[in-house]
């Protein structure tokens, strides 16, 4: 550590000290992009600061049931440490645990060595770098949608939606949020410092949308991240249960992760996607960007919808898209743009699902974006009408096997993205499949069970 940051850190626990907390949540996303960490007495800031938080690495290998799935670097080397280093910029207080700061961590090899390559955060930070070489900085606006449950021993798996009454779509007050469990949440965040800008009733009952504040890559996905961790630990103070699972309920839509994203010139700070003097007003970048996720969309399928579940959702009908296309202020499209122009000019990655990695959903647009940049690559003609025709455009893959095969042949997107954390990430993902495969479900039992 050095003697700035030394000194940062001393002056971070006077301060903290002075507001009252005593205790540092140091975090940092897995694969899944759920917070692990560690909590420490605020005194012992500036030692983590110096030899940070040791973590076996296998933690990125991890499944949601606690099982370790043989990855590289994991098992087969004996389980080895990773180190994380708080990041002092993220130092935030938590508003609902007194005396409680957040503090969001880099994964490390060592406390001095390089990014520990199977981090979220280490994967958006070599994108960053790559999308700099263009003169340029990617500026993220994550929009997400959940569901929140209540408690029903009667209903499936014990959770029914909450406040579950149809045609609530974007409706406010308690009509659609009986307890006013989004007004709080809104507070809360606030509090937090994530910079939410809205939050809605969104079309099915229970469900819910907070949209953040455009900012800096890293930075956005930095409160993504913190805020869908928030949500869940409110609602679970409120005796709830909030799950952005992209697709829980058979008859009711899925929920989305919508990232509203623009290229801003390095020097100027100008947003270099609008150009007035075109058709269309989009500059000769913003068509080859939309080129680039275009041509890497099956990929960034892999990123931007990780679950077995996350494929019911990209059906036709659904609005959430189907095709590899793009469109003009156009919500059945993949990639949408927004009608603004000039500063606002921006795309709108319809891609993702909820339980998308913000980090890593915003790595792959950002990746896919820069190498249409770099390439000259030039988009298709817009959708024109209603984007659900399987004839008008390359399908999209329709399971997470199918994603995985389409990441793992795009190589120009895995040298950009890393190739240890690609082969990582798919032989991780690879294994869920696979799981998922072997396991009987509910629906083969009402299906057959019976009559065969």
């Amino acid at each position: 550590m050095t003697y700035q940051e030394q000194n940062q850190a001393r002056e971070a626990v006077g301060r903290l000290a002075d507001e009252g907390i005593d205790v540092v949540r140091v975090v940092y996303p897995d694969f899944f992009g759920l917070d692990r960490g560690r909590d420490i007495p605020v005194e012992s800031l500036p030692h983590v600061m110096n030899h940070g938080l040791a973590f076996c690495r296998a933690v990125f290998h991890t499944t949601l049931l606690g099982d370790v799935t043989p990855v590289d670097g994991g098992l087969a080397s004996g389980l080895p440490d990773i180190v994380v280093v708080p990041d002092l910029a993220t130092l935030t207080a938590l508003p609902w645990e007194p005396g409680v700061a957040q503090c969001i961590g880099d994964a490390r090899e060592s406390v001095d060595g390089p990014m520990c390559p199977d981090s979220p955060r280490s994967v958006l930070r070599r994108v960053i770098d790559h999308v700099s070489e263009l003169g340029v900085v990617g500026v993220v606006g994550p929009e997400l949608e959940f569901f929140l449950l209540r408690p029903d021993e009667s209903a499936p798996n014990g959770w029914a939606r909450y406040g579950d009454h149809g045609g609530n779509v974007y409706m406010v007050g308690r009509i659609g949020d009986p307890d006013s469990q989004l007004l709080s949440m809104l507070r809360q965040i606030k509090a937090l410092g994530v910079h939410a800008t809205a939050a809605n009733h969104e079309f099915a009952g229970g469900q819910f949308e907070i949209n953040l504040l455009h900012s800096e890559a890293l930075d956005a996905s930095d409160r993504a991240f913190r805020m869908r961790a928030a949500v869940k630990e409110l609602a679970r103070v409120a005796g709830l249960h909030a799950t952005f699972l992209g697709k829980p309920f058979n008859d009711e839509g899925g929920s989305g992760f919508h990232l509203h994203i623009s290229l801003v010139d390095s020097s100027t700070n100008r947003n270099v996607m609008g150009d007035p003097n075109t058709e269309d007003g989009l500059s000769l970048v913003a068509h080859q960007a939309t080129a680039g996720i275009l041509r890497h969309a099956r990929a960034l399928a892999a990123l931007a919808n990780p679950t077995v579940n996350a494929y019911k959702r990209l059906v036709p009908d659904s609005l959430a898209p189907f095709l590899v296309d793009w469109g003009l202020d156009n919500r059945s499209a993949m990639v949408r743009i927004p009608p603004e122009r000039g500063e606002s000019s921006r795309l709108e990655v319809r891609l993702g699902d909820a339980s998308a990695n913000a980090y890593l959903m915003s790595a792959g647009v950002l990746a896919a974006m820069y190498l249409g940049v770099k390439d000259g690559l030039s988009a298709p003609a817009p959708l024109e009408g209603y984007g659900y025709d399987a004839e008008a455009a390359e399908q999209l893959p329709s399971s997470l096997g199918e994603a995985l095969d389409a990441l793992e042949a795009d190589t120009a997107l895995t040298e950009v993205l890393g190739e240890v954390f690609v082969k990582a990430y798919l032989d991780f993902k690879r294994a869920e499949v696979a799981r998922f495969n072997a396991w009987v479900t509910d629906w083969e039992l009402r299906e057959y069970v019976y009559h065969l």
